[in-house]
């Protein structure tokens, strides 16, 4: 029923309280009213009249005879309730400016999230409004705002913050200033510290006048999302360059490298750290920790976190590694081509570790969740890598009397690749000059602290071998710049250090160059030049902390050396693998050299797997002679053997007659996989249906056997998987999948195939997407069937 205002100001300004305006509603169907009591100074209190206005029902009429006051405790509460209630200062509503193409998101560089979220960055402000139940009096009306986080806030811990609110707003403080007021409503410019922990906030208001104090309720729609800020100087992840950041803050998609450091592959990664539900699950992580919220805000801490909680052996991290070759319970590793459907299976299964992953999932996933939280970061591949085992700073081959390798000795192992990551901030827990790029891996090898974590560890301590400065800088510098040590076992079960060879660990240090999809080399970060003073320097301090300073030996004299080498690209897939051993006598005198070769099927981490073939040979050289000798292995030598990446290593070792020196070297080399072809069919634009044609040929003279074609592409298509059947041998396929783009702008499409017989096989195709509105407001004409849809 409507109901209207009835104020005492439109009446006798009469009594204590003349200028209070109050809301009680009246009947307006026609009745017939009582006539307005009239004010008589001689029969009539001042206060019992007004009170006989408001609420007849406290203060009836008296009759001429009754000379009684009204008593105070027959005043109904509700009379003074809203009274205080009209007077007491309220927050009605909250408004953030939460717009993905607002002010606070577009300055806050956080526009790209695919959510409503309010998502702010750390040390910026930001602007919100307030609705009040009154104009707000600045002399009399006191206001802040309170900001919680985490299961137990605390204001000594930074995760309860209480925002006052000043005239004029300062740096390096958390403050609040009315900027502009338009009746009932306020608008704050709020400032936040550039050490703040990041996570999610809950907000209240409280305010405070004469009338007393009020507390807003809390709206889980006005949590803030709080974040790391590279665009901010006084925030320790801040990063000068523009281009640096929009490559590793802002670009949603990536290259992965693998292979070998003479057969450098590469796949395409969809990071897919703005898709919409990733922060939640980014921030689910942190907060499964089990971390204390107050270290939240130091990226050493946060990234240590993470390279903690991505894997899975001892705190159900994300990510369950299986090195294998039986992921008959899960997912391939090589099946994956981005880390948003990892990430969404996690959170959606609460908690549950995905299966299954390997070193460049593990990395994979380490970019998207620090780049989703504001960390500057990328994907890197160390092709060589070296698995130390026991802290030597050392990689150790343990060999026979015969020369052979002692299969059970040989824990340390070199990977033909391993994918870590680097992450950008300063580092004021260390001297001066270890900021800048940090090391971190998430891969489950050794544990740091009791924990299976790496990082983050210094480059420009690793460089210098400066491996006592945290964290994990020993592991790291073994990784990239371990010398390798030949043992030998003797009769009396010791041994004795026979060779050493010093340039075989840490090539073709790899990540996506900035701006573009071209390898970018940045093994000079990680090392000196090898060979140089200031690279064996490095080692030499270095191996001084390792388990085996004492083996450290100065290099000897030799003449004849053996070299591994391979033509173009190196084998295909399905056919036979050709190398060229090569043997050089520097001497002036002849020398036969007895020459034991066997290879091996390897895991890419280093792991034997199996033994394909073995061989001994003795060759004669003479004075300052160079000598070929062509190898062949065929394809059904190795084709029952071979696991995910196709890899296999040589070993050769051998020993000079006539000087007793010994040869030893290791050559890795992987056996080329063909691509996926991604042909775009349509017309790309937001809404409109288009497809994408994926060709495959079998290089293989077997069938595939059950294969699955997975296809995804940010802002194209949400993860499909396609159970295809099976693929004859030799035989080329095409399928067609259906999709409708979502966003306009450049995009990539990826697909990959997996099947027991052949795994990383994978291809992408770039689609620039057009906005249908953006071409219609350049008043092109969109024909929604001038393209055939297969």
């Amino acid at each position: 029923m409507p109901v209207e205002t009835r104020s005492i100001r439109d009446r006798s300004a009469v009594g204590r309280f003349p200028s209070v305006t109050l809301g009680f509603g009246e009947d307006t169907e026609e009745e017939k009213e009582e006539p307005e009591p009239e004010y008589n100074a001689e029969k009539d209190n001042a206060c019992r009249w007004w009170l006989r206005k408001v609420c007849p029902c406290c203060c009836p009429k008296s009759n001429d005879d009754d000379i009684t006051d009204t008593p105070r405790d027959r005043l109904h509460s509700h009379v003074f309730a809203f009274i205080f209630a009209e007077l007491l200062l309220k927050v009605q509503s909250i408004d953030l400016m939460k717009s993905k193409s607002g002010q606070n998101r577009t300055e806050h560089h956080t526009n790209l999230y695919q959510s409503d979220d309010f998502v702010i960055r750390r040390g910026q402000t930001f602007q919100m409004w307030i609705t009040l139940s009154r104009p707000f009096n600045p002399d009399t009306d006191k206001l802040h705002l309170e900001l919680k986080t985490g299961p137990l806030p605390t204001v000594a811990k930074g995760t309860h913050v209480i925002i006052p609110l000043v005239e004029d707003l300062e740096d390096d403080r958390w403050e609040a200033a009315v900027v502009k007021q338009d009746d009932k409503r306020i608008k704050l410019s709020v400032n936040s510290l550039p050490t703040a922990a990041i996570g999610r906030y809950q907000l209240i208001v409280e305010t405070n006048c004469a009338s007393g104090k009020a507390v807003s309720t809390h709206n889980p729609a006005n949590d803030i999302y709080m974040l790391f800020n590279p665009w901010c100087e006084d925030d320790t992840v801040f990063m000068d360059s523009d281009d640096e950041r929009q490559e590793y803050v802002l670009n949603s998609v990536g290259r992965i490298y693998y292979g070998t450091q003479n057969q450098i592959g590469v796949r395409t990664w969809n990071y897919g750290q703005f898709h919409d539900g990733i922060l939640a699950a980014c921030l689910y992580v942190l907060e499964k920790s089990g971390t204390p919220p107050s270290g939240w805000g130091d990226p050493v801490n946060v990234v240590r976190v993470i390279s903690a909680m991505i894997n899975s052996p001892d705190d159900l991290g994300v990510v369950e590694g299986n090195w294998s070759g039986d992921y008959s319970l899960g997912t391939s590793p090589t099946f994956w081509s981005g880390s948003v459907e990892i990430l969404n299976e996690y959170y959606k299964n609460s908690g549950t570790p995905v299966k299954y992953g390997q070193c460049w999932i593990f990395a994979g996933v380490v970019t998207t969740v620090l780049r989703c939280l504001g960390i500057p970061s990328r994907t890197v591949t160390n092709f060589s890598s070296a698995h130390d085992t026991d802290v030597s700073l050392t990689t150790d081959v343990y060999l026979d009397e015969n020369l052979d390798p002692i299969a059970y000795l040989n824990t340390d192992s070199i990977w033909n690749f391993h994918v870590w990551n680097d992450s950008w901030m300063a580092r004021p827990d260390l001297p001066p000059g270890n900021g800048g790029w940090q090391a971190v891996d998430a891969t489950p090898q050794e544990t740091s602290q009791g924990t299976f974590r790496c990082g983050p560890a210094s480059l420009a301590a690793v460089r210098n071998g400066h491996v006592y400065l945290k964290h994990d800088s020993p592991f790291v510098f073994a990784e990239v710049n371990s010398d390798k040590i030949y043992w030998q076992r003797n009769v009396d079960g010791t041994f004795t250090q026979i060779y050493s060879e010093k340039k075989t660990v840490g090539h073709f240090i790899s990540t996506k160059a900035v701006g573009s999809d071209e390898r970018n080399d940045i093994t000079h970060l990680y090392k000196h030049p090898e060979g140089s003073e200031e690279e064996r320097i490095a080692v030499e301090t270095a191996c001084r902390y390792g388990t085996k300073a004492q083996t450290f030996s100065s290099p000897t004299a030799e003449d004849v050396s053996v070299e591994v080498t391979m033509e173009g690209e190196g084998p295909k897939m399905g056919g036979d693998a050709e190398l060229s051993l090569i043997l050089r006598n520097s001497s002036s005198e002849q020398r036969k050299v007895f020459l034991h070769s066997q290879v091996a099927v390897m895991y890419y981490t280093g792991v034997h797997k199996a033994t394909v073939r073995k061989d001994r040979t003795d060759v004669d050289l003479l004075p300052n002679e160079e000598k070929v000798l062509e190898w062949t292995l065929e394809y059904k030598d190795y084709k029952d053997q071979l696991i995910d990446q196709a890899a296999l290593m040589m070993t050769l070792t051998g020993r000079v007659k006539e000087t007793q020196q010994v040869l030893a070297t290791q050559f890795s080399f992987r056996l080329r996989t063909p691509d996926l072809i991604l042909k775009p069919i349509g017309k790309p634009v937001v809404g409109e249906k288009m497809a994408v044609e994926i060709s495959f040929t079998n290089p293989l003279p077997q069938v595939l056997k059950a294969v699955i074609f997975h296809v995804e592409g940010l802002g194209l298509l949400t993860a499909q998987k396609i159970n295809y059947g099976d693929i004859g041998s030799r035989a080329t396929v095409s399928l067609t999948e259906h999709f409708v783009p979502t966003l306009p702008g450049p995009r990539k499409l990826l697909a990959s195939l997996d099947c027991r017989q052949l795994t990383q096989v994978h291809g992408v195709t770039n689609i620039t997407v057009e906005d249908k509105i953006a071409m219609a407001s350049r008043g092109l004409a969109i024909d929604v069937g001038s393209y055939h849809h297969v």
